[in-house]
């Protein structure tokens, strides 16, 4: 028989009760799930379900359980505040039989300069009757005259325990019994803190394993529930984070950030600049007001019979995923802050795509184009925007799209068009008020184009996805990605892979008889010459022109970039011996999403003009190098190249 969430038999539901009797704790119950706050710090402390006590990590001090933490800076310093975030005045925001909310607040003064990010903090819980978990959300207020600070990271951390929690799930496909903490203490560190691997696990399955958490990071649109499965004889149960919206969450639909890993640990990741470097960070100068709402996200749990399956815990919290994204804007939450749906807008249209070049020129539909609203700025900036709110959508085959639930605010609007390089910006800012239907109508992409294609390598959809990855070292393996290969980038170490497969000459790709995905290998890196010593490499893009192609004019070579991590790009043609490049890039600081397991950070397009006289008939050479060399991570991965003709006549 299934219980409690998953009982098709609907069971009386109790009414919400609020306890503030008990000094220094706040308690919430509404029959199904009891949560133990900390007053007046706002820490979750305890959660009972299901005859369980406490399923947080009881042998942990109480404000090491579930709290919520910024990462922060003072301007132009790098000291890397990690500042738990705890309350100093309690309120019950509401105490009735169908819901409670209550709230636990910071408010910052002059006398915490240097010691707390200076931003006020108001943290809400919400448990609603028949609910089996809670609400969340957290409020920034920046009010007049406080002083200029970096944030670099917003979260919320659930720590489990760890006798009961062993299987964790972020996707119908990444699922797995995974290894303690104590397991990790027992492993070898490898080439950084969070990479360890196991030699002497209390289970001998995970023995040789790596364990990095970002293995089992997740790009945000995907990011919508993942927890922890705990499989006893008496029952099995599951805990579950679930993000219904991605609004306010930084870096746009592709951004990729931490989601559970070994502790067991939950995280709600906010705001971060994982897989995106600091550009991602949040700058406030000084006196710089600022108010956003992060959340709510809903804390869930569930449970089955022993003799269930226990991947019916994962569908249905799957299933409860969709009742959460359905319900959203949720018209629940207290704060005047928090913007209900009727105070929302909507904007529609159809994006097509005109390259003059392809179809004639004809439009194309901007199929799954991915259209959203954020801050103002430059095309492309969302993916490093931070500050405000997000709104995405995916545009059907047709390139219809439709974006709703808007906060008011003004806006501009992006997209991206898979197939295609570049950015779109629609030139108008747009102003979202309460309860406006916005209609944009046709609105026409028209991707950076100068002549024909000469020939080109990859697929431009911001990933290096489809180019040659190598197996991982067999004594480096996570198995949860054996026999993958869409998954195959996630292994530990295959950045060294490219020093073995080149051991002193770099990669040399000819066009029209090299194929992307067994010859380009995915990422750019430096070569290990051992004695932790790194040598910078160049590689080679060898084609033929005959003299039908051969015109007068600049050709253009789009580069496009789907990661770059401390890093820099130089391009010469035919004549490598020049001393200074046709073309170079400046210091591109980057994602770091070659060491974190990641295919892409973020998108770079470079265009660059070559001049027809540096161009010969018959054979030529692209030289593509990555000076910088003091770290096996220093790199770039190419999203695609493309060479184009002049618009002119041949000669």
């Amino acid at each position: 028989m299934l219980w409690r969430s998953i009982n098709s038999i609907p069971k009386p539901s109790s009414a919400v009760k609020l306890n503030t009797e008990h000094h220094g704790k706040v308690m919430m119950d509404n029959g199904i799930i009891h949560v133990t706050l900390s007053r007046p710090e706002g820490n979750v402390v305890g959660i009972s379900y299901e005859g369980i006590e406490n399923v947080l990590e009881s042998r942990n001090d109480e404000q090491d359980r579930g709290y919520f933490d910024v990462v922060w800076n003072k301007q132009g310093k790098d000291n890397n505040y990690h500042q738990r975030i705890e309350g100093t005045k309690f309120t019950i925001v509401a105490e009735e039989k169908n819901q409670v909310e209550v709230s636990f607040t910071t408010t910052w003064t002059s006398s915490m300069e240097g010691k707390s990010v200076p931003i006020n903090v108001d943290r809400r819980y919400i448990l609603r009757r028949g609910s089996s978990g809670f609400y969340s959300y957290v409020i920034f207020d920046r009010p007049e005259g406080f002083p200029a600070v970096q944030v670099e990271q917003i979260r919320t951390v659930y720590k489990l325990q760890e006798d009961r929690f062993h299987y964790m799930a972020i996707s119908d496909t990444r699922q797995r019994y995974m290894p303690t903490m104590e397991d990790r203490k027992r492993g070898k560190t490898l080439a950084y803190p969070e990479a360890v691997l196991l030699t002497n696990p209390s289970n001998e399955i995970f023995k040789g394993e790596v364990d990095d958490k970002y293995q089992y990071a997740c790009e945000n649109k995907d990011s919508r529930v993942h927890g922890w499965i705990s499989i006893n004889s008496n029952a099995a149960m599951g805990f579950w984070l679930i993000t219904p919206s991605n609004e306010f969450r930084n870096g746009g639909p592709i951004k990729q950030d931490l989601t559970s890993h070994v502790g067991p640990f939950t995280l709600s990741m906010f705001m971060s600049m994982h897989l995106a470097g600091k550009e991602a960070a949040m700058e406030f100068q000084e006196g710089e007001t600022y108010k956003k709402v992060f959340g709510p996200v809903f804390v869930y749990l569930n449970s089955i019979s022993s003799n269930a399956n226990a991947q019916t815990l994962w569908r249905d919290a799957v299933q409860q995923m969709s009742k959460e994204v359905q319900s959203w804007p949720y018209d629940f939450p207290k704060s005047q802050d928090y913007i209900p749906p009727t105070k929302r807008g909507s904007v529609t249209g159809r994006l097509l795509v005109q390259d003059r070049y392809i179809e004639g020129g004809r439009f194309q539909n901007a199929n799954s184009a991915y259209v959203g609203l954020a801050l103002p700025g430059d095309a492309g900036s969302w993916q490093t925007e931070s500050k405000g709110y997000q709104f995405w959508t995916q545009a059907d085959k047709e390139g219809y799209f439709a974006i709703k639930n808007v906060i008011p605010g003004k806006y501009n609007l992006f997209a991206w068009v898979p197939g295609f390089i570049g950015d779109y910006k629609y030139n108008t800012t747009i102003t979202i008020t309460p309860a406006c239907r916005i209609k944009l109508g046709f609105l026409v992409y028209s991707p950076p184009r100068n002549g024909l294609t000469v020939w080109e390598i990859g697929v431009p959809d911001r990933s290096a996805a489809e180019f040659y990855i190598p197996d991982a070292n067999h004594e480096l393996l996570n198995k949860l990605y054996n026999n993958r290969p869409e998954e195959k980038f996630r292994q530990y170490g295959l950045w060294e892979r490219y020093a073995e497969l080149y051991p002193k000459n770099d990669l040399v790709y000819t066009v029209g008889v090299d194929s992307h995905d067994k010859d380009w290998f995915f990422a750019h890196v430096t070569r290990n010459i051992g004695d932790s010593r790194y040598q910078p490499t160049t590689w080679k893009i060898k084609f033929e022109l005959r003299r039908r192609n051969l015109l007068v004019g600049n050709y253009t070579l789009r580069l496009a970039l789907a990661s770059a991590t401390s890093s820099k790009l130089q391009v010469w043609i035919n004549e490598q011996g020049e001393k200074r490049p046709l073309f170079q890039t400046g210091l591109l600081r980057g994602d770091n999403a070659i060491a974190r397991h990641g295919i892409h950070g973020l998108y770079w397009l470079f265009s660059i003009d070559v001049p027809s006289d540096r161009l010969v008939e018959g054979n030529n050479t692209i030289y593509l190098k990555q000076p910088l060399a003091i770290s096996p991570f220093q790199g770039l991965m190419y999203d695609y190249i493309r060479l184009e003709r002049p618009s002119n006549l041949r000669i």
